[in-house]
């Protein structure tokens, strides 16, 4: 059984959450308020939006420590939303790993909207959950969670592919923004 630590409260920390308990895991869920209560799970992931990881970083850096970091953000240019904001040949999962060198960072999360992790289906399929990272005893840990909450993954790569996750969340989060797809649905990944 794994003990997850999740950041942030809003929609995909509490979707999160519910697929960690499905799975029969435990969830210790933190919110922005929630400083002075120290970071308990071996997994934490970062629900927040990307201009937050800063502040997480400066309240909880040491905290994270030999603990598996899962980066689930999008570092979307919210003033124009016409791009990300992080360099053509980086990813905020790259800027996060730095920051946090004595973690194994992931990037997981960041391609599904809240509503198919908590539907465990995209369009009649499976919710997929896209995950990439160096560290393979990592990378396994988050999928055992994820599939015994009822959902699949897709290994996509090393943590260099987290600049295309960011890519195609960014691209959905846009399409779902333009109503051209609903923000109940998105893609589908089909084994």
């Amino acid at each position: 059984m794994a003990h997850v630590t999740i950041l942030g409260k809003g929609n995909m920390g509490q979707a999160i959450a519910g697929l960690v308990e499905k799975g029969g895991n435990t969830v210790q869920l933190l919110g922005s308020k929630d400083v002075d209560q120290p970071v308990s799970g071996e997994i934490v992931v970062l629900a927040v939006y990307y201009p937050a990881l800063r502040e997480v970083l400066a309240q909880r850096a040491d905290q994270l420590a030999g603990k598996v970091v899962v980066d689930i953000t999008n570092p979307v240019n919210m003033e124009t939303f016409d791009g990300l904001v992080v360099p053509t040949d980086s990813s905020a999962t790259a800027e996060l790993t730095a920051a946090l060198p004595s973690s194994q960072v992931i990037k997981a999360f960041n391609t599904n909207f809240a509503a198919t992790l908590a539907s465990g289906s995209v369009g009649g399929q499976p919710t997929t959950v896209l995950v990439a990272g160096d560290d393979a005893d990592a990378k396994a840990r988050l999928t055992e969670v994820i599939i015994a909450g009822g959902l699949r993954t897709v290994d996509a790569g090393s943590l260099r592919r987290a600049r295309e996750l960011e890519a195609v969340g960014f691209l959905q989060m846009t399409l779902a923004a333009g109503e051209k797809i609903s923000w109940t649905g998105g893609f589908a990944v089909q084994n």
